[in-house]
């Protein structure tokens, strides 16, 4: 590419309006409607390879293990300094249904019970075929997970929303316990990410074909200006893989105007809108963008994602109480949805904490919360109340009925799955946690296809060339996402969106 002036590929505001698609040099325009999308390819590629995947995240970096082990080529490009996206920092378990820790801990459990509950949390907005897949592959795809890239795990967890436990944890304690063996594995198929380099423009042809794609290397996150124009060829297809938009207020804003400005989301400071932006102007559909998913786990005492979520899901979900600070009251089943358990917690104007003992936490990550700040221990719940302004006759009946119900093996008042190794809540210290919903998870995005093929505004008919898997797609998880769910959807669909795109006529 002789043109390396950091703008050449920029489209402006007057083609924009008149129909055009892309930067000058590029000449990409379209003439009617996106099928019949118009474009003049760059003059001279600089780089080709079979498969370009864009993100390094769960889903693209399965995308690009499978398209290797097709023998396709590969190129992976992240646009951040490192890679992993939120996948690598994200809570550490993976859905598996019917799956062998279940049957070793004699709990029943099947596909369709899977299905049932990512449909009823979605409040059945979901796109079945979509559900059915992640939920027919989840298991399988944990088990690659185990043979082929030698992820561990610690056992199961039980996630708001589900049934029963059926949700693999990490050892790890985060993602980083998947992508790091991602990485690993595609180092040595002879693949590593390429950072800092962003996607500008995605190629579509004259014959409706995506060919390729315009990216900036030497890119400086948040300045989408930044870097050096490079046009990479696609043989076969280039794969999408680019995650949501949970960190970008100005377009989740457009979808929901409450959720804009300074509210604290879990996402890292790359999860924004550019590839999505991109893939619809280029035809893709936008679904449900309006359907922003807040973590209810997490804590006002500390950034992000923090360290509040393991506390809060992993032990009292299931261990203890969160209660209503003006009421000393529970207000709601700790093991619900996590949409159901957000609004409630915004329903009690955020004046909500967490409350367990020590059980099924580890002394060392008890310590680092207390060191932080957002875990506090109190040696009696009369001082507990004192410091959270709740009345303490109130809250101590509030223990007395859940510890009945514990003795009881049942929970009377919101029928609440308890654990067989639960026990009552009456051996100090006690610990809490404020509890304040932060942005976690879109669940919309471009629409796809069971193949991973991205669908065209127009013809809704696969766009050739263009795969996406993960969260910068919609449909699978309608209008709200259970726990766990995300890594089985990234990975299944990474999958697939690897496997078919190697597998496409190499063109030109």
């Amino acid at each position: 590419m002789k043109d390396t002036d950091k703008n050449a590929y920029q489209p402006t505001r007057r083609t924009l309006l008149a129909g055009g698609t892309a930067a000058a040099v590029a000449g990409i325009a379209l003439s009617g409607t996106t099928t019949e999308a118009s474009a003049t390819l760059p003059e001279t590629w600089d780089e080709e390879y079979d498969v370009v995947v864009i993100g390094s995240g769960f889903a693209g970096l399965a995308a690009a293990h499978e398209a290797v082990k097709a023998g396709a080529s590969v190129a992976v490009l992240e646009k951040m300094r490192v890679p992993g996206g939120n996948s690598i920092i994200s809570g550490g378990v993976v859905v598996a249904p019917n799956s062998p820790l279940q049957a070793e801990a004699e709990i029943e459990d099947s596909v369709d019970s899977l299905y049932d509950d990512m449909m009823k949390a979605g409040l059945n907005l979901n796109h079945p075929e979509l559900v059915r897949m992640v939920a027919e592959r989840a298991t399988e795809t944990v088990q690659w997970t185990i043979d082929e890239l030698g992820v561990q795990y610690a056992g199961l967890s039980h996630l708001g929303g589900h049934a029963v436990p059926r949700s693999y944890a990490l050892a790890a304690g985060s993602g980083s316990g998947i992508v790091g063996p991602q990485l690993a594995r595609l180092k040595e198929m002879g693949v590593e990410p390429r950072t800092r380099t962003l996607l500008k423009q995605i190629v579509r042809d004259t014959d409706s074909r995506v060919k390729g794609v315009v990216v900036h290397t030497g890119h400086a996150h948040p300045d989408l200006d930044s870097g050096t124009p490079v046009a990479i060829k696609a043989r076969r297809a280039v794969v999408l893989a680019t995650g949501g938009f949970g960190a970008d207020p100005s377009f989740r804003a457009l979808q929901d105007p409450r959720l804009g400005g300074d509210l604290d989301t879990t996402n890292q400071p790359g999860a924004t809108s550019e590839a999505l932006r991109e893939a619809l102007r280029i035809g893709g559909i936008l679904i449900q963008p309006s359907w922003i998913q807040l973590g209810p786990w997490t804590s006002p005492d500390e950034r992000g994602f923090g360290l509040a979520p393991h506390f809060v899901q992993g032990v009292t979900a299931s261990y203890g109480l969160w209660v209503n600070t003006r009421t000393g009251k529970r207000f709601v089943n700790e093991l619900a949805d996590r949409k159901t358990r957000a609004d409630a917690i915004l329903a009690t104007g955020n004046n909500a904490v967490a409350i367990s003992n020590v059980a099924g936490m580890a002394t060392e990550r008890l310590d680092r919360m207390k060191d932080n700040g957002v875990l506090m221990e109190y040696a009696t719940l009369d001082a507990l109340a004192a410091a959270h302004d709740i009345p303490a006759d109130a809250l101590k009946a509030t223990v007395e009925a859940f510890n009945a119900g514990v003795a009881a093996g049942t929970d009377a008042e919101f029928g609440r799955y308890l654990p067989g190794d639960i026990a009552p809540l009456d051996t100090p210290p006690f610990y809490a946690v404020r509890l304040s919903p932060k942005i976690h998870h879109t669940m919309g995005g471009s629409a796809i296809n069971t193949d991973a093929q991205a669908l065209d505004i127009v013809s809704n008919e696969p766009i050739p060339g263009l795969y996406m898997a993960g969260e910068v797609t919609g449909g699978v998880h309608g209008a709200s996402r259970l726990g766990s769910c995300a890594y089985a959807d990234c990975l299944v669909f990474g999958r697939i969106a690897g496997q078919n795109a190697a597998a496409e006529e190499v063109w030109g």
